[in-house]
């Protein structure tokens, strides 16, 4: 079936949305004990293990209901406190939300709560992480060093990260990394909300008398780990089914190659994660005014 659009305007805005959903809060993080620093984490390694733990599938933990009681930056209902000792990770402290913050630990208290989780993996008050192998990043203590992206919840990324690698709770290798590289003649793109403006400018210079109205979609513009345009996809339509419910074939492939066309000639620097090149997602919404055939940006 075609679809077919009318709108009043022809708008352009190009919004950053989070994987996150609408209604989550940002979430205070866990803590990383590594030499004589202490730092905040949102790799939550003890949700990890709890995955495939009954206590957690009867939403039960700590003889209380999962999340009852939790504040809406602690879903979870508790924070845990992670130690690096001679090359290994370990949980030492399970706490109650802001318990560290105000001053004091109930130590006691918190050794109650990990034996009844962890059982015999207690040994000497402490639990080796033996069923984590992965990246812990934290930002580098410098004057300046800029917050790259957050999904508005946990996950941040730093300009300048200590990258932790390790491997069933055993430390493999410790390493400063910088996850961004400026690219000679690339664009910068630094401030995510700043790429709309990039994107809107080069989609300025696209003939769209010469495009029909049904172009006016929902676009995700997927900048790849090499800072090139890498895909042009619309975002309610990922499926085979959907695309041949609600479209022409050709028609919709033409849109979506003159959205990829305009903007494939473009060049961004380097994004990066722990130290890797990522992809990133821009999201693109296109209102058609067949009259004006002019691009303006959103209010």
């Amino acid at each position: 079936m075609t679809k077919s659009c009318l709108f009043f305007s022809l708008l352009i805005s190009v919004t950053t949305l989070s994987s996150v959903r609408l209604f989550a809060s940002p979430q205070i993080p866990d803590y990383v004990i590594y030499k004589s620093d202490t730092i905040v984490t949102y790799k939550l390694l003890v949700e990890q293990y709890l995955q495939n733990q009954e206590i957690v599938q009867s939403e039960k933990l700590f003889g209380l209901s999962f999340r009852d009681g939790a504040t809406t930056n602690c879903w979870r209902g508790y924070q845990a406190i992670y130690r690096i000792d001679n090359d290994s990770l370990f949980l030492v402290d399970i706490i109650d939300c802001g318990e560290r913050r105000r001053g004091k630990i109930d130590t006691a208290a918190s050794a109650k709560k990990i034996k009844i989780i962890f059982k015999n993996k207690v040994v000497n008050g402490k639990v080796y992480i033996d069923w984590f192998s992965g990246d812990i990043s934290f930002p580098v203590t410098t004057l300046k060093n800029n917050i790259l992206r957050w999904d508005g919840v946990f996950y941040t990324i730093y300009e300048k990260e200590t990258v932790v690698n390790i491997s069933n709770g055993k430390i493999l290798k410790v390493e400063n990394v910088e996850n961004y590289e400026d690219k000679s003649k690339a664009l910068d793109r630094r401030d995510k909300s700043k790429v709309s403006d990039i994107l809107l400018k080069q989609l300025q210079k696209l003939k769209w008398k010469k495009i029909d109205d049904l172009c006016a979609e929902n676009y995700i513009v997927t900048i790849g780990e090499n800072g090139k345009i890498s895909k042009v996809s619309m975002r309610e339509y990922q499926s085979p089914d959907t695309i041949e419910k609600y479209w022409d074939k050709w028609e919709y492939d033409s849109c979506i190659d003159a959205i990829y066309k305009a903007l494939q000639t473009l060049r961004f620097d380097i994004l990066k994660d722990k130290g890797k090149p990522i992809a990133e997602d821009i999201y693109i919404e296109i209102w058609y005014d067949s009259k004006k055939r002019k691009i303006e940006k959103a209010p």
